[in-house]
């Protein structure tokens, strides 16, 4: 009888643990590989540059609700630091998984990058029943975003930067494959003085370049000795004038100059059909701003930083992004300033210029996966605007375009997305701007404007 007791207390026992162990998934051969992959711990170490960790925590956490397994240790970094940084982290093996690009350093990261795989395993656990609760892990095998997808889904200027061919080796085929995706699209817009402009009659900003000459003359105030007192238009020089690069390449692209071929080999000192340089008039339209012998004169390599020009009241006219606006803010709080579109060519076809960080995976990157898989979940239509509504910047989705004109810092940028555009600066971007200052300072010389843009071609097309 005694042995008997035993017998059936022991039989219950081992039924109770084997009950246990199926609830946590495991089965009587040990837990199961689902079960063990979900379970595991991953960190995913994440840069980036401008923005603090809180303007991700939101999404972050969400993240974490679906995977408990996975924790992030978010570093931001200064913008004059990060690329050195960066390098000197992978060189040493202990890099980020997951870091932010300019979208014109994509090409000069490229082979630091795993491109987005067609697919991503990862493990899930998720509790299902009703009275008896069940934890239940899967594994599960998820389509990437689609070429597709990328295309309907986000602005233009996305698809043309982030993708890119991609031979996995030397025996496969050459495909292409997506980079990066960003979690906004900035682009350049007109900062003006509000004040300046009602002083000197102007109910509203230029909409046309032809308007904005004759604006920034009427707004320009000259001394005697040509000294200039009030700039209308902060443009013309290269070292300070914020964005230069940027701005001559908005006006090249906006009379038409093909900046780069399919190939992305830099053709724009290349002669059209009638042999004219198209480029060589926008860069004369930029330098006459910083011509003493032009009407249009306003600005010079004597002036300030077009930033500090604008925030003391010394310019009407500032050309800056989306995060100009609080920095604005916070220098002159009480600069009655206002935003308003980029000039047009009147009559031609309207080109705005995109100025945006990517978010992209480490080749070194032991997690690819969840970083890839945190990447696309982070910039989904679902997500992303928590980010965008902390960070306060212009969307890179088509479908949250709307949602933000209404904005009054981000209407004007949004309102410019579907038309922003930009181009393929080779394997090294710094070397790209250069040029272009570069090629500025050799018009306001006086130096051969047809060698010294071919010359900025040549150091281009150097770097690819």
């Amino acid at each position: 009888m005694t042995i008997f007791m035993i017998t059936r207390r022991n039989f219950t026992k081992l039924i109770a643990a084997l009950s246990l162990l199926s609830l946590l998934g495991a089965g009587c051969g040990g837990p199961s590989d689902a079960q063990i992959a979900a379970s595991k711990p991953v960190k995913l170490v994440v840069w980036r540059v401008f923005d603090t960790q809180d303007t991700l925590q939101p999404i972050m956490t969400a993240y974490q609700k679906i995977h408990p397994n996975v924790s992030f240790e978010y570093r931001e970094l200064r913008s004059d630091e990060f690329k050195n940084e960066l390098l000197r982290a992978l060189a040493e093996g202990n890099g980020p998984d997951i870091f932010s690009l300019n979208n014109a350093w994509i090409g000069e990261y490229q082979s630091l990058i795993t491109p987005l795989p067609a697919s991503l395993k990862i493990p899930y656990s998720e509790v299902r029943g009703t009275i008896k609760k069940e934890t239940v892990y899967t594994v599960k095998e998820q389509p990437s975003i689609s070429l597709r997808s990328l295309k309907t889904d986000f602005v233009d200027v996305v698809t043309s930067d982030v993708l890119r061919p991609f031979q996995e080796n030397a025996k496969a085929p050459v495909l292409d494959r997506i980079f990066g995706l960003p979690l906004a699209v900035d682009n350049l817009a007109l900062y003006y003085n509000k004040d300046l402009l009602n002083a000197a009659g102007f109910p509203e900003p230029p909409k046309t370049w032809t308007d904005f000459q004759a604006q920034a003359t009427k707004l320009t105030h000259i001394g005697a000795n040509n000294e200039i007192s009030q700039s209308g238009a902060a443009l013309g020089t290269s070292k300070n004038v914020e964005r230069a690069s940027d701005i001559l390449s908005l006006l090249m692209m906006q009379n038409g100059t093909q900046m780069t071929d399919e190939r992305g080999v830099a053709i724009f000192a290349v002669p059209d059909t009638s042999r004219k340089i198209m480029a060589l008039d926008a860069l004369n339209f930029y330098t006459d701003f910083a011509n003493p012998t032009k009407q249009v004169y306003s600005w010079n390599k004597t002036q300030p930083n077009s930033f500090d020009a604008f925030t003391s009241g010394k310019t009407a006219f500032f050309f800056g992004y989306s995060y100009h606006a609080p920095l604005i803010r916070a220098a002159a709080p009480k600069l009655p300033f206002a935003i308003a579109s980029i000039p047009q060519i009147e009559g031609g076809k309207n080109v705005n210029y995109a100025n945006y960080w990517v978010e992209t995976v480490s080749k070194a990157s032991t997690n690819q996966d969840f970083a890839w898989d945190f990447i696309q979940f982070e910039t989904s239509a679902e997500q992303v605007p928590q980010y965008l509504k902390i960070a306060r910047k212009p969307t890179a989705r088509r479908a949250l375009i709307n949602s933000q004109m209404q904005d009054e810092d981000l209407s004007i940028f949004a309102s410019q997305l579907l038309t922003a555009k930009s181009w393929y600066k080779g394997k090294n971007a710094t070397v790209a701007e250069s040029a272009m200052l570069d090629l500025i300072d050799s018009a306001l010389a006086g130096d051969d404007q047809q060698q010294s843009i071919q010359a900025a071609q040549n150091k281009v097309n150097q770097t690819l």
